[in-house]
């Protein structure tokens, strides 16, 4: 998918909050499934276009709130994806202190 085709779209038909497109509407305009969507609008982010987004779908920003708003979202996300990470480290160290304990025979402390 060409990426600067979604931007464009999105600047025309999908430009500001409330006119924002559900992730399907622009899977089925485009062809697509949603991961080749979600990282069509990962990379038009990185290069700087405002592709915003909120509980209604994707829309080209018009504001600077709208920008702040998905800022937020997305630093909020990355706080739980990194919350998500260390308990799996935890989980799994679980996982390998018993399986060492075991091995050991000693009963595991935790």
């Amino acid at each position: 998918m060409e990426k600067e085709r979604l931007a464009e779209h999105l600047e025309r038909y999908h430009s500001g909050a409330s006119n924002a497109a559900t992730s399907r509407e622009l899977e089925c305009a485009f062809g697509i499934k949603g991961k080749e969507l979600r990282d069509a609008v990962n990379a038009l982010r990185r290069e700087g276009v405002p592709i915003a987004s909120n509980g209604s779908g994707y829309f080209y920003a018009a504001t600077e709130q709208e920008v702040r708003a998905t800022i937020a979202h997305l630093t909020h996300r990355i706080g739980g994806i990194a919350a998500a990470i260390l308990c799996s480290v935890s989980g799994m160290m679980r996982v390998w202190m018993r399986v060492l304990s075991s091995a050991m025979m000693i009963p595991p402390k935790f």
